[in-house]
């Protein structure tokens, strides 16, 4: 399947092919996640449920799959210079540890009321961080004033086809590992991960059900899939931080096109899913990774079939049990 991602028209596509070939670039610096299980919410449900445990990943994310495709596909000449972002946190991190690994300098930038943790994770990679007010403007500005002065590439979180193939991996894996799935379910914020795991989903399996989960909160790909133009996010109110940003040009079209439906999820499930997690299976998710299952548990019936992969999408987070 290929799918025309440009919003301006211009030919440029992702394909099956292309997150087949940012798997094998990957390999080396990435883990294969696990698939979990769980029989208390596969009891409650009447369904298998078959999690891919990206919490687990290097730096605690799937970012690591697309910050790590986009660092090694750079040439040598334009590597040298480094590559530069901005981030609230888990791609900020997983480029930092990305460039690390390429022995590049990663210069980022982030909100000042980014999360702690996020921070610290950033700074233990090497990211040389500089911070901004908490806006799209403040960061677009700031990273490009960062560019002019160390001619880094700018690696988008989200809104660039190398990152879209590399997230797309978490998704291969899961149908590598799970052949027989029915319906997926995955978060959605600036949809790089949603738009590729309609790619390997729906190339794979084209009759497969792939449905995103969003705060309701943060609802701009609900709205801008509805109403079939992107609608920009305007000041998103959610604890699920990883899911504030805007819906990205390139993925708007895959995800208009391909996604079977976008299930909107209150603050108080996802708190609670997360603390459930947590408390009965000792999984550490952040909010935005546990935005799907909260949007599961209370809307079943909008993922047809016995078996259900559940994309967990990262795990920085401070959590104790109580």
């Amino acid at each position: 399947m290929e799918v025309a991602i440009d919003g301006q028209g211009n030919s440029i596509s992702v394909t099956l092919d292309d997150i087949r070939t940012a798997a094998v670039q990957i390999a080396p610096h990435v883990c294969v996640t696990p698939v979990l299980r769980s029989d208390s919410l596969d009891a409650e449900l009447g369904v298998q449920l078959l999690f891919k445990a990206e919490h687990l990943q290097e730096a605690g994310a799937f970012k690591s799959r697309g910050a790590c495709n986009a660092v090694f596909s750079l040439d040598h000449s334009a590597a040298q210079c480094g590559v530069l972002t901005h981030s609230s946190g888990n791609h900020a991190a997983a480029l930092s540890r990305a460039a690390q690994r390429r022995d590049i300098p990663a210069f980022i930038v982030m909100p000042k009321n980014s999360s702690p943790t996020k921070i610290e994770l950033v700074r233990s990679f090497g990211g040389r961080i500089t911070f901004c007010e908490p806006s799209l403007a403040a960061r677009e500005k700031t990273a490009e004033r960062l560019r002019q002065e160390t001619n880094a590439t700018f690696i988008h979180p989200y809104d660039d086809r190398r990152v879209i193939a590399g997230q797309g991996t978490a998704t291969l894996e899961l149908l590598e590992s799970c052949p027989n799935l029915d319906s997926v379910i995955a978060p959605v914020g600036g949809g790089g991960l949603l738009s590729g795991t309609l790619i390997a989903a729906k190339s794979i399996c084209p009759d497969m059900k792939v449905v995103a989960a969003e705060p309701r909160g943060a609802d701009d790909a609900y709205r801008s899939w509805r109403a079939g133009k992107r609608i920009l996010q305007e000041n998103p109110q959610t604890i699920a931080d990883g899911l504030r940003t805007s819906l990205g040009k390139l993925n708007f079209p895959i995800i208009h096109e391909l996604v079977d439906d976008i299930l909107l999820v209150d603050e108080e499930p996802i708190r609670e899913t997360m603390d459930r997690l947590w408390k009965e299976m000792e999984w550490r998710v952040e909010p935005s990774g546990a935005v799907p299952l909260a949007a599961l548990l209370r809307h079943p019936e909008k993922l047809p079939g016995d078996r259900i992969g559940v994309i967990l999408s990262g795990g920085n987070v401070e959590l104790s049990p109580t």
